[in-house]
């Protein structure tokens, strides 16, 4: 794969990166119901007061050809909203200049690489994972362990045939049409300082998960999108919490994360209108949900579905 394509590669995918985490050693059922089965749909909640509505819809930033998820109640939803927010603008994720963010930020020193970073035994696990792969022991040389480590995660599910383009953002933004103003919590310069500020023996054991267990991850995303579908938000968290093992990691690519959302969204309540929030699942489920945010502050969340 060629520098060029590697960047372009990231910064499509991006968004997976919380998915990448969860890498850490989740246990996955690898019987699970297949992702285009379900009985109910992905869940989807509301807050409102007397002038405002926002809809909280989890998403999957890519997903398989062929996955049908988008029915009635979501287009409702979408087409009764003023505003569309997501965790990034899709604009932003197809800007040449966003390439060249994530170049000036995944390269290492030109005097340091990436296998000198490891010990031995890791060291060995990296090479024959890149093997797996079908890579050169040298692919990621220049690169530093963050950028390295969501690349061989994200990898297998683009062989595997999940893909950006029939991600939920996609379909959403598409759906949503032109004449509806699009905001985003975040930046993808603000995405990428996430990995890029973690220390390096940090970004180094996110290396490895992936490194350990180079088809890990299509296992856990297999299942992670069964109960996206199912709506199973509980066993959705379960998931994302076994995985989430390193505390710092979790507050910084969970958690932070979404109180910020939250009192983005309190703050929004002050305007009238209706707003169709679409970020990642992992985001609205578990005890540290952007919904779990809202409740502290006195801000009822109602499921409905």
């Amino acid at each position: 794969m060629t520098l060029r394509k590697t960047f372009t590669t990231a910064a499509s995918v991006l968004g997976l990166l919380s998915f990448s985490a969860c890498a850490y050693s989740a246990p996955v059922d690898t019987a699970a119901a297949p992702v285009e089965e379900t009985s109910q749909g992905p869940a989807i909640w509301s807050v409102s007061d007397a002038d405002t509505t926002i809809y909280l819809f989890g998403t999957v930033h890519a997903l398989p050809e062929g996955v049908e998820w988008y029915d009635e109640e979501i287009s409702n939803a979408l087409t009764a909203s003023d505003t569309v927010v997501m965790e990034i603008l899709p604009e932003e994720m197809n800007d040449p200049a966003s390439q060249m963010a994530i170049a000036r930020n995944a390269m290492l020193p030109a005097d340091q690489s990436l296998r000198d970073l490891l010990n031995e035994e890791d060291r060995t696990a990296y090479e024959n994972a890149l093997g797996t792969l079908g890579m050169p022991p040298g692919a990621f040389d220049r690169f530093e362990p963050w950028f390295a480590g969501m690349t061989m995660a994200v990898l297998p599910l683009l062989k595997q045939g999940y893909d950006p383009e029939s991600g939920v953002e996609k379909i959403i933004d598409t759906n949503a049409g032109t004449d509806r103003k699009r905001e985003a919590f975040e930046t993808l310069a603000g995405q990428i300082a996430i990995f890029d500020n973690l220390p390096q023996d940090a970004q180094i054991e996110f290396l490895m998960t992936s490194a350990r267990n180079p088809n890990a991850m299509i296992e856990m995303v297999d299942e992670m999108v069964a109960q996206w579908m199912e709506g199973d938000v509980d066993e959705l968290a379960e998931i994302m919490n076994a995985g989430l093992a390193d505390e710092a990691l979790a507050s910084a690519l969970l958690y932070d994360r979404n109180a910020n959302w939250a009192e983005w969204i309190d703050d929004r309540m002050e305007q009238p209108g209706t707003v169709f929030v679409a970020v990642g699942a992992g985001h609205l489920a578990g005890e540290k949900s952007v919904q779990a945010y809202l409740e502290t502050r006195g801000i009822p969340v109602n499921r409905l579905r």
